[in-house]
This record gives structure tokens, sequence and C-alpha cells, in this order.
């Protein structure tokens, strides 16, 4: 087996500005990452490669130069890559995971018949869909509500509120008129403080969070701060979320340490930010060893990288709503089977790929 490798950048455009406490995103440049063999080269291996500015380590101006070299070493022969097995060493990947998630899914796709099926499972064959949550970006009022109003239209059960960008008060204000109108035997809410509240006032936060019936809170403080973090763990009215506090956490014994110091209820996990399937399925088999339930969240991918993390999620056995729903937030997404359906995320198995150009050496 002969591999090539190449790579083709693409900048997607939001449909509107998507806001977290970290400030407004309107584009995303991703890097499509093309494996084939020479012997073969109609059949196209596609990864994405997508880091995210001011959250993932390997969002660096160097990236593109690290494609180039692992490109290279690929290209002349120098490291032998196999679908479902470790990357080589000799790739040193281990500040890159965005590069390493694409490796691994191109692979993957690669090894059966580069037609973007990552796994053979009830997901992709279309025989069964994913629930997720509906995602509420942060805005005025209005613009929140609106999304609210839309989501439950279209059969949304459990909804995710982007918090901490607006005077708190306006947030419960919020947060109140859905549970005037759904209760909680009805409607799951998640919200998102993405690191928004300081250890100081965070505890009183969760308690006002806590009257409308909250199923959990995504990192209420900003990671690094593990005693704080399990001081809120052990005592919050609201079950506490990882999702950033992963982040560059990467050899085992780390995990576990992060794990068994901070005794979080939930762990979320995304590939691109914490180092592919392969490291998403060790946190997976961590966090069950101590009774951490856990979900997937996408991390803004396009439908490339979001159809591997949904084919990788159903591998498993799901027992809550699932964060891969990011699929509709862009003008120039890739066309892809992908679909959402009452609150689920379907795979339609006769639907066809656009057309991706720039993947071939």
């Amino acid at each position: 087996m002969s591999l090539k490798l190449a790579y083709t950048s693409h900048t997607l455009q939001f449909k509107f500005d998507a806001r977290t406490s970290r400030g407004a995103i309107r584009e995303h440049k991703v890097n499509y990452i093309s494996i084939f063999d020479t012997s073969q080269p109609e059949v196209v291996g596609i990864g994405e490669c997508a880091p995210l500015a001011g959250l993932s380590i390997d969002h660096r101006p160097d990236l593109e130069e690290k494609i180039k070299k692992v490109a290279a070493l690929v290209n002349a022969q120098k490291v032998s890559l196999e679908a479902g097995k470790p990357l080589p060493d000799e790739l040193d990947l281990s500040v890159w995971p965005a590069l390493y998630f694409a490796l691994e899914t191109a692979m993957l796709d690669l090894k059966n018949g580069g037609k973007r099926l990552i796994y053979n499972n009830g997901f992709s064959r279309g025989e069964a869909g994913i629930p997720i949550n509906g995602l509420i970006w942060m805005g005025d009022g209005d613009f929140m509500r609106d999304q609210i109003a839309n989501k439950l239209k279209e059969g949304y059960t459990c909804l995710k509120l982007k918090i901490g960008g607006l005077d708190f008060g306006q947030e419960l204000e919020i947060l109140q008129s859905i549970r005037e109108r759904t209760p909680a035997d009805c409607l799951t809410i998640r919200v998102d403080a993405n690191g928004a509240f300081t250890a100081e006032d965070a505890f009183k936060k969760l308690e006002r969070l806590a009257k409308y019936d909250i199923h959990s809170i995504e990192q209420p403080i900003k990671q690094g701060q593990p005693e704080e973090m399990a001081q809120l763990c052990a005592y919050t009215p609201v079950p506490i979320a990882l999702d950033e506090e992963l982040i560059g956490v990467q050899e085992m014994s780390e995990k576990e340490e992060l794990l068994d110091q901070i005794k979080p209820q939930y762990i979320i996990l995304k590939p691109t930010l914490v180092g592919g399937l392969a490291a998403s399925a060790g946190w997976i088999k961590l966090a069950e060893a101590r009774s951490i339930d856990w979900w997937m969240t996408s991390a803004l991918e396009s439908n490339i990288g979001l159809n591997a993390i949904s084919q990788f999620t159903a591998q498993h056995d799901i027992t809550l709503p699932q964060g891969l729903g990011t699929g509709q937030l862009y003008h120039n997404n890739i066309a892809s089977p992908l679909h959402i359906k009452n609150g689920e995320l379907w795979y339609a198995s006769d639907a066809v790929w656009g057309e991706m150009s720039g993947l071939k050496a």
C-alpha cells in the first residue's frame, strides 16, 4: 500500500454571529485531509482538522506547516498508517489533537471505501437516529426566545442554552419563560457557561439556576481550577459537566487524576479538542468506571467532522441526548446525508455527499 496525503482549506461562514461568553464567531477555517492509495486513487478517505480559536491547543499559526510536515512523511513512505491503530509516534501529534482526529477518521473512511462511512452501525445505515439537544445561541432576549420557539416546534425535548454573555437576571427570565411554557417532565434544559462564572459567585448562581430544574451546567468556571471545581461538584444543586477542563489533558495518569479529584457528574467529549475518537473512547472508559456519565458534542466542525463523530457516538449505548446539532450553522457547509428529524440526527443512507474540490495531491 502506497498512501498519499493532501489537504485543502475551507472557510465556513456562519448564518449569524455565533456568540458564547468568549465572544462572537462569524467564520471558522477548517482543513480537509485526504488520504488515498496510489493503486486505487479514486477511493479517498477524508478527515477534518478544525481547531477552534481561543479554545483548541492546536489553533496556532504553524498549523499548516505541521500539516505539510505530516504530508511529507506520509508521501515519502517514512511512516505507516493503519486504520483503527494508533498513529505513529514519528508524526509527533501529542499537541495536535484536531490533526490527529482528521488523520484517524480519514484512514477509517479510506478503509471503508471512501464513502464517509466511518462505522457500520444502525445510524450509518439509516436505521436509527441519535437524540440530540437543540442548541440555543446567545443573543438578545428576542433572538434567544425565537430560537427556543423554533426548536420546540421542531420536536426537541432537550435544549441547551449558552449563558454567561447577557445579564444573569435576563438569562434567568428566559429560563423562567421556558419553564412557564414547558415543565421539566416534558423538556430537559441544559446550560453552558463556557467558564463565565467566577469561583466566588458560581455557587450562588447555581442555586438560582436550580429553581428551573436544570439538567446540567457545562463548565461553570474556567478550566485549570481543580480545587474550586471539585468543591462545586461536591455541593452543587445543579449537576456539573466538564468540557473545556478536558482540553490538553493527554496522559492517562493525568486523566485519572482529574476525574478522581474533581468527581464531576458528567463529562462532555469533543474529539477535535481531546485528540480524536480513540482518545474519546479512553475518556468514556475512565468515566464509566467511576459512574460518571457522558455525552458527545461536535466542536463546530463541518458535516465531515460531524459525520465521523456521530457515527462514533452510535457505536456506544446512548442514554442521553448528544450535542450533535451543529450541521445547520453554516451557509457553505458540505452537503451531506445528515439531517435532523423530531429532535434526532439521522443519516439518510440513500443520499449522497456534496462534491469537494482540491482533495487530490
